[in-house]
């Protein structure tokens, strides 16, 4: 451990905290079909921005499989296209954005108030007709947010937020996985992702197991809205928390 340690460059509290983060937001995630990022990325960014974006999203990326297969039977294919299109498009995008960014602090600031944005929208209780134009849309708004911060869900939730609880979960974590995917990709292309990002994935999969496992038992009998309000809280406490920090330096 210690020579993982070494090579990540941080103590053995910021790896656990990491992990808990983690853990959290892969169990949120298995239930709603959102959540991993807006709950992962500030409470990471607090402790070790140095790994976002690309460290969480080779994380989502096991968590969206996972929870994809899950619920497979649910998915309509006909959405699927338009999303993954818009969604690939905005992660080339913000890619070519991101290699132009090399503060971790400017980054950790965006993934605050991405977080804030993205549960006002979540709130907002706002109806959008599930369409092709819209399901575009919201791809290539989910690119820009995922690519560059880790979170890039809200714009799908926003579209899929009044359909019944599996069919949302379904879309959603199918939309999740195939943004991280491309994501990933896409910063790899601008020379984005390290050996260390590789490294710090690899060394949190145990919280993934454990936060999915524990909601497997759950995923029926809990519905989404009673675990929303305390996800969206404590993503909005860690949000505020990490930007007060930053101005406040």
């Amino acid at each position: 451990m210690t020579d993982l340690f070494a090579v990540l460059d941080i103590g053995l509290g910021t790896w656990f905290a990491c992990f808990c983060a983690v853990t959290l937001s892969s169990f949120v995630q298995r239930l709603s079909g959102q959540a991993f990022g807006i709950v992962a990325a500030p409470l990471i960014a607090l402790v070790a921005p140095q790994f976002l974006p690309a460290g969480l999203l080779l994380l989502g990326i096991s968590v969206g499989l996972t929870s994809t297969a899950v619920d497979i039977s649910a998915i309509n294919k006909a959405e699927i296209i338009p999303g993954f299109f818009g969604r690939a498009l905005g992660a080339v995008l913000a890619a070519m954005v991101a290699a132009q960014i090399t503060d971790v602090d400017m980054i950790a600031g965006l993934t605050g108030l991405v977080v804030l944005a993205g549960i006002a929208l979540s709130l907002s209780g706002i109806r959008v007709r599930i369409a092709p134009v819209s399901l575009t849309l919201a791809g290539i708004a989910a690119g820009l947010m995922g690519t560059i911060t880790a979170v890039g869900a809200p714009p799908m939730a926003l579209l899929y937020q009044h359909e019944p609880a599996k069919r949302s979960r379904a879309m959603q974590n199918a939309f999740f996985f195939w943004g991280m995917c491309v994501s990933v990709l896409a910063l790899a292309w601008q020379g984005l992702v390290t050996g260390r990002h590789l490294v710090f994935a690899l060394s949190l999969i145990p919280a993934i197991v454990l936060g999915l496992s524990t909601s497997m038992p759950l995923a029926k009998r809990m519905e989404r809205k009673a675990l929303r309000p305390y996800a969206l809280g404590l993503s909005a406490l860690a949000a505020t928390t990490l930007i007060l920090r930053l101005l406040l330096v």
